[in-house]
């Protein structure tokens, strides 16, 4: 294939930048999983994130899609792809039924 080819709308070098770009982007928090924090008065310091994306690209790294991280008394479902936290539970308030759906993976942080 000659240098700067076209791969399906894009050139290879376009759409490597593009996946190596998302890999370093840090986790961002849904208008759902922020709403939950705020109102459950949850603060997470910059450690915790640094927890929460090094937890991100583990799952990432060995094929997660969907995956529930346990962090202390937090429990966090991500969508790996997306690098998006969609909801974030206190596991003391907020686990009445203890189950998780359309999850794949998990992870202890």
């Amino acid at each position: 294939m000659p240098p700067g080819a076209k791969i399906g709308g894009g050139s290879f070098d376009d759409i490597l930048q593009n996946k190596i770009a998302k890999r370093t982007q840090p986790v961002r928090f849904s208008s759902h999983a922020a709403e939950r924090l705020a109102t459950r008065n949850i603060v997470l310091t910059e450690n915790d994130m640094a927890k929460i994306n090094q937890a991100v690209s583990r799952v990432g790294e060995k094929g997660g899609k969907e995956s529930l991280l346990l962090m202390g008394d937090l429990a966090f479902v991500v969508s790996v792809e997306n690098k998006t936290v969609i909801t974030a539970l206190d596991t003391g308030r907020d686990m009445k039924d203890r189950v998780f759906t359309n999850i794949d993976s998990a992870l202890l942080i």
